[in-house]
């Protein structure tokens, strides 16, 4: 009798033939954002809302992987208004930071690419379908428009270089025209002093492993606010920061984005910083998002079951539980994900029709929307 194959199991020749596949749809991606002179015209868009900083809509991620195609976002919708800060709150995998990735462009090409879908991009008196533009054009937009705080500042600052160094770097090279030296070190300095480091000019002739993580982190806020962007992606900025560090970090952020008036894209699992930063959030599982609305309305009223275990799972002050919840089994296969609803198979509060087609979007209030069987009675049994 032959023994059975282990799950996820591929031949060599299935293995040729993805690899052979995914090279033909990657190179027709990279043939497209690698063209020269392309007119505005082709990446020109209309936001839906002038108010918008940024609109995602129907964006699908997806990586060209050898073993399968995995869809790490798909289908994701939602907006960041100019001046608001809004939270994008799941567990690790889910799509968050790969959401912020495609907005600026820094996928892991050549397997990494925006298959489907559209990100308009406010420019004030115009607005960039971001999707849509060739890799010269989106230079010009990091850094000036859009800025990244990265998850961890050890491996986001160059070991080899000096603190001043790398600061001076990114105001050179995106509004540096017309300033001598002098002038880009004195900006520097003055950054850093912008960002609560007190003994600026020493940490600009400084090694990044001379500093610790808080200063580390202060230096990448520096680095992503040295051009006023009209959009800061953090991606989970305190996460590897001691609790006072973070509450420093998360007023600095506050104060500095009400200051040069940019709108926030907050990436974390900590739903006690989405409760202190975020004026809107979204909660992504697998990929898309289960609920959005305002922060008020998801702490108070979790709608989505998901949602629902995340608060349960985080420990409140004053409460005494002999154990926190944990959501039972697990996240399915990215590569071969359910036809039903993603969360079907961990959800404690199925119903009759979870055995479906993935659940559509239904509002719960003009801001607050859901994805769930649960809901459906709202629209008349759709």
């Amino acid at each position: 009798m032959a023994k059975k194959k282990a799950e996820g199991y591929l031949s060599a020749k299935e293995a040729r033939r993805i690899t052979k596949e995914n090279r033909r749809i990657t190179n027709e991606f990279e043939k497209k954002r690698k063209r020269k002179n392309v007119p505005e015209s082709e990446y020109l868009t209309t936001m839906r809302d002038p108010q918008n900083a940024v609109e995602f809509d129907n964006l699908h991620t997806y990586f060209f992987t050898d073993a399968g195609t995995v869809k790490s976002v798909d289908g994701v919708t939602f907006e960041v208004p100019i001046g608001k800060t809004v939270g994008v709150v799941g567990e690790s995998g889910c799509g968050k930071s790969v959401t912020s990735l495609s907005l600026m462009q820094l996928l892991q090409r050549p397997q990494g690419q925006i298959v489907e879908g559209e990100i308009r991009l406010n420019m004030g008196d115009k607005a960039y379908d971001v999707t849509k533009m060739p890799n010269d054009k989106l230079q010009e937009l990091r850094g000036n428009y859009v800025s990244m705080i990265f998850q961890e500042p050890m491996t986001a600052l160059n070991p080899v270089f000096r603190i001043g160094d790398q600061v001076s770097e990114v105001i050179a090279l995106h509004n540096g025209e017309g300033k001598s030296k002098e002038d880009i070190k004195a900006r520097s300095i003055e950054l850093l002093k912008m960002v609560g480091i007190a003994n600026s000019e020493g940490v600009y002739q400084m090694f990044p492993h001379e500093l610790s993580g808080g200063m580390r982190q202060r230096v990448m806020i520096a680095m992503a606010l040295a051009c006023s962007p009209r959009i800061i992606i953090a991606d989970e900025p305190t996460t590897a920061l001691d609790v006072t560090i973070q509450a420093q970090v998360l007023d600095l952020l506050r104060n500095l984005k009400d200051k040069i008036n940019s709108s926030i894209m907050f990436i974390t699992h900590d739903l006690g910083v989405i409760a202190e930063m975020a004026d809107y959030v979204v909660v992504m599982y697998a990929g898309r998002i289960v609920e959005k609305g305002l922060a008020e309305e998801i702490f108070a009223h979790p709608a989505h079951p998901y949602t629902i275990g995340l608060m349960a799972s985080k420990p409140v002050v004053g409460k005494q539980v002999d154990k926190l919840y944990a959501i039972p089994g697990k996240v399915p296969n990215p590569i071969n994900m359910p036809n039903y609803c993603y969360f079907k198979d961990r959800c404690e509060m199925c119903v009759a029709q979870c055995g479906g087609d993935y659940p559509h979007e239904i509002s719960l209030s003009a801001t607050h929307k859901v994805s769930c069987y649960r809901y459906y009675d709202r629209e008349g049994g759709k």
